[in-house]
């Protein structure tokens, strides 16, 4: 489904509006995080996925020590 929409000035930006039945179609609210990218003179938005601890550690060929840090002494009315 394609539709036309105007670039409107939004603040020191320009914005879209995305059309409901768009939003529908892609199950989408107003709560949605996206990505936006160009590529090849396109416009692409697609939902934000975060990443879980696993993925973001995939590639990781560390080794990881269990280390205790030193804060100091408590200042001010922190609780320890």
């Amino acid at each position: 489904m394609a539709v036309t929409v105007k670039i409107q000035k939004w603040g020191n930006s320009q914005g879209i509006r995305i059309p409901k039945n768009i939003i529908d179609i892609l199950d989408w609210d107003d709560t949605e995080v996206v990505e936006m990218s160009a590529q090849d003179g396109n416009l692409i938005i697609k939902p934000h996925k975060r990443k879980t601890i696993e993925e973001l550690f995939a590639n990781y060929d560390g080794t990881y020590e269990k280390e205790t840090i030193d804060w100091g002494d408590p200042v001010g009315k922190e609780i320890w």
